[in-house]
């Protein structure tokens, strides 16, 4: 059982990172349950449940005895070096306002993992997806909605939950979008053409009227369209075409930088194109075959 005063004290911190760095409450709530599962841990590891004490003087061994225990409860790696984020940012900001060294729980390195990279879809696959999306519908406006949406993921590289944040204030979409995408941040995103003229086409045919604070997107009862509807749709595309099971609604947002940096794309200026805060999400998030990657290296690089 958690004490009252760290129960307080991540209350207190979830409060803090929601203020200042603009976390979702999906990232708020992970946070909130990987932090639980630390402290009930520590709590009885350490055999205190008064006050903030032990959780100040928690050392070495006590981070090996809590990895361990995680993993003997069978907690992947992926899963064990994500809770270890979540306890450090907590012990950051605990140290900074208790005054206390956390060195021990800083310098805890996480287990190492085999990285998922993103499989985005080849281009043609993506086009054929773009195409074949409005088949999954009788009704032409439904099958319109799903166009735009599938077209504002890989023309514009957006996620799903930005897409689906549009309003009807967005339309008819401008040269660009001005995007709030994750912890807050802003960027700016080209609109092309084909993703202008399928949410123009989506619009002339919704039966619902679409109002400036409404979301642009609705489902067929009139509410906000939601996420499970898009990737229900694209699940019945990527059958109708033979595609894996990786081709997701993400994937498009994938191929978009992918296919980008295959074009000769600079990496940093996909990076804000996607919004990322890191340039090596950005290099995981692509993938481009060597031999592509090396022709566009050779087509750029000064020769003596």
């Amino acid at each position: 059982m958690i004490s009252p005063a760290a129960r307080d004290a991540l209350a207190t911190f979830l409060t803090h990172l929601a203020a200042l760095s603009g976390a979702s409450e999906n990232t708020l709530t992970a946070y909130q349950r990987d932090l639980i599962d630390y402290l009930t841990f520590m709590t009885s590891h350490k055999g205190a449940q008064q006050g903030l004490g032990p959780l100040t003087q928690i050392g070495v061994p006590d981070m090996r005895s809590w990895m361990a225990s995680e993993r003997a409860d069978g907690l992947s790696a992926r899963s064990l070096a994500r809770k270890l984020s979540a306890v450090k940012s907590f012990y950051r900001w605990l140290a900074d306002r208790e005054g206390f060294d956390p060195t021990a729980v800083l310098s805890t390195r996480a287990p190492k993992f085999q990285a998922k990279l993103p499989r985005p879809l080849a281009e043609d696959a993506a086009k054929a997806v773009i195409d074949t999306v409005e088949l999954q519908s009788q009704s032409d406006w439904v099958g319109a909605r799903d166009t735009a949406v599938i077209t504002l993921l890989y023309g514009c590289g957006l996620r799903i939950s930005e897409a689906l944040g549009l309003t009807g204030a967005d339309v008819p979409l401008p040269a660009s979008l001005r995007i709030i995408g994750k912890g807050g941040k802003e960027r700016v995103v080209p609109v092309i053409d084909a993703a202008r003229d399928a949410v123009d086409a989506y619009v002339r045919l919704c039966p619902v009227e679409i109002t400036a604070e409404m979301a642009l997107f609705r489902g067929v009862r009139g509410a906000a369209l939601g996420p499970r509807v898009v990737q229900k749709t694209m699940q019945q595309t990527r059958m109708q075409l033979g595609l894996p099971a990786t081709a997701t609604p993400h994937a498009m947002r994938h191929s978009f930088a992918t296919h980008l940096l295959a074009a000769g794309g600079d990496l940093r200026a996909i990076q804000e194109l996607l919004g990322h805060a890191s340039l090596s999400t950005t290099q995981a998030y692509t993938q481009v075959d060597t031999t592509r990657l090396m022709d566009v290296y050779n087509k750029a690089h000064p020769k003596a």
